[in-house]
């Protein structure tokens, strides 16, 4: 077969189809996530912004309980089926700017395989509809170029506001953008144009509701995730965690063949540099930054999800779009274009493995296990049973992620709330008071109830409750009664970022 054989494609589209109905099925009995959860407490409020981010994860998980209920399955099935459009959108980019069927096919399917994408759209978060819209992004980028008409500058504009209603990393892409136009001699014209004045019009009044949703909330959000800029000092050991997450998020393999890919787009080859350019780029600016960011504090794994399209593209450039030379690199590409697939399959399936069962761990505790809720079914039917003998009207949590879990995993309709942390629950009304009054069962407070003791006339201990993964205890709750309420017993302190340092 040939680079333009269109067999490719259709390899491409299977390929892509069976891993989406993989995640599909390990989204069926794969616990949600606290963070899932709290996200699905928001899209039973949807509003223009949260204290956290802004509200698209909140809109793709109420689309999918719409579908498939107030299950896990529900919540995630609209990420998961969303990785065919930025598949399809990814496949269209590498076709665009490298001519090549080959390329363009083994684009999407390294995307897919990377566990970015492959966790990323099967655990929801705001990173899974960032990662669509940062595609779509390259995607009509790739078509200004293509077709050097103005018009799909407004479908830039759209998908750049998508991707902010996603998470506040958009912003780099208009320096991204204007990056692009300077340093191509081709694409210069464009910044005597109206077209892209016109499309950042469009992304800010997609953006807008979140805008006008921070200025009613004293910019709260934008204070929480721009104030992360903030530097307090220089340190190196960052950098030696940066590097090696992103090696397991691409995968090995792929990670590799990016790497490779990055350096042959740098040097000039066949084909014009304002193509090439777009996908350095895209992969750059971002990067670069973060690893600015990592001299000064931790970048987690998932912040440089919008740069995988654009990665995904250039290990598909160095797995067939380049001739290797050099016979070391030519065997090292060969061996990684050969396994890249099948062991970014195997390493899902690994990690999915662990976290429902922890085998691979000796069935101890390990870090899957603290974020997701594995055990929280039984977990809730035990609180629920504790609830129901000791008369309680409502349940108080500590942290939000517990909060979330059992407002999720407990039945609906019972009064669950987060005694501090307000500020999260903005959107959401506030539990009745007449059942704050009653009688109230304390899950899980840190040190005991002795800080509560000056909010209620007596507190007592009646339990532990005990989560389990593969009947290994991973996680004890005490549960304590409390009654007589003194007063308001919810802590409304503001939100850190809005106290004066």
């Amino acid at each position: 077969m040939t680079p333009g054989d269109p067999k490719f494609a259709r390899t491409a589209a299977v390929t892509v189809a069976a891993l989406v109905a993989l995640r599909l099925a390990v989204a069926a009995f794969t616990p949600l996530t606290f963070d899932e959860a709290y996200y699905w407490t928001w899209s039973k409020h949807l509003a223009g912004g949260y204290y956290d981010h802004p509200p698209m994860v909140a809109f793709v998980i109420r689309l999918g309980t719409m579908i498939a209920g107030d299950t896990a399955f529900g919540v995630r099935v609209v990420s998961i089926l969303l990785a065919l459009p930025m598949s399809w959108a990814v496949y269209r980019t590498a076709l665009i700017l490298f001519d090549s069927m080959l390329v363009a096919a083994m684009s999407a399917i390294f995307l897919n395989v990377t566990l970015m994408a492959a966790v990323g759209t099967t655990i929801v978060t705001p990173d899974a509809p960032l990662l669509v819209a940062s595609s779509f992004v390259l995607f009509f980028l790739a078509k200004v170029y293509e077709t050097g008409r103005g018009v799909w500058w407004l479908a830039v504009g759209a998908s750049v506001g998508c991707a902010l209603l996603s998470k506040y990393t958009a912003l780099f892409f208009g320096a991204e953008i204007l990056l692009w136009l300077v340093w191509f001699k081709g694409m210069r014209r464009w910044l005597a144009s109206p077209w892209p004045y016109l499309g950042g019009i469009i992304a800010f009044a997609v953006f807008s509701p979140t805008v006008l949703w921070n200025a009613d909330h004293q910019w709260v959000s934008f204070v929480k995730q721009l104030g992360r800029a903030r530097v307090e000092g220089m340190t190196l050991k960052y950098i030696g965690e940066m590097i090696p997450t992103q090696f397991a998020f691409a995968t090995p393999l792929v990670f590799i063949l990016g790497v490779f890919g990055l350096v042959a787009l740098a040097k000039r080859g066949p084909g014009p540099d304002a193509a090439r350019g777009l996908v350095t780029v895209s992969f750059w600016v971002i990067f670069v930054y973060f690893l600015w960011h990592a001299l000064h504090d931790r970048v987690e794994a998932n912040w440089l999800g919008p740069i995988y399209p654009a990665f995904s593209i250039a290990a598909a450039y160095a797995a067939w779009g380049v001739g290797w030379d050099k016979p070391s690199n030519r065997r090292t590409v060969e061996f990684c274009r050969r396994w890249a697939f099948a062991s970014g399959v195997v390493l899902f399936l690994l990690l999915i493995v662990q976290t429902n069962t922890g085998l691979l761990s000796g069935y101890r505790r390990d870090a899957s296990v603290r974020s997701v809720g594995v055990g929280w079914t039984e977990l809730a039917q035990e609180i629920e049973a504790l609830r129901v003998k000791t008369g309680a009207q409502c349940i108080l949590s500590q942290d939000y992620g517990s909060t979330a879990w059992m407002m999720f995993y407990m039945p609906k309709g019972t009064c669950v709330a987060q005694r501090g942390d307000r500020y999260r629950w903005d959107n959401m009304p506030e539990p009745d008071a007449s059942l704050l009054k009653s009688k109230v069962l304390l899950v899980g407070f840190l040190n005991g109830p002795d800080r509560l003791k000056d909010n209620f006339e007596r507190i007592e201990k009646i339990g532990d409750v005990k989560r389990k993964r593969s009947g290994i205890v991973v996680e004890t709750y005490e549960i304590d009664l409390a009654e007589g309420a003194k007063g308001d017993v919810l802590d409304r302190s503001p939100p850190p970022e809005l106290i004066p340092r």
